[in-house]
């Protein structure tokens, strides 16, 4: 199956550093729907879902982030494809 659907949650210095931002600008650039947001545990939440390898472009970039995030962790688990065509922050 070359069309996925997955959910992530990033850890570490990830709020207040652009990150939302960053990852819609880099899915729409990659084509991945879906969307992100963040936690109010400090931790950014996101679901990423089109071709497998621009998802698993997505996640990559996940675990370095913008220039003044630290990311220090990202946990992926598989979800069923939901359709989406758009990638957005939800709030």
């Amino acid at each position: 199956m070359n069309h996925i659907r997955i959910h992530g949650v990033v850890s570490g210095r990830v709020q207040g550093v652009s990150y939302r931002y960053s990852m819609e600008r880099e899915a729409r650039r990659l084509g991945v729907a879906g969307w992100v947001r963040n936690l109010p545990d400090g931790r950014v939440e996101f679901e990423a879902e089109g071709d497998r390898a621009a998802v698993e472009t997505l996640v990559a970039w996940a675990e370095e982030g913008p220039a003044y995030a630290r990311v220090d962790r990202v946990v992926t688990t598989n979800r069923d494809v939901q359709g989406d065509r758009e990638f957005g922050t939800r709030f």
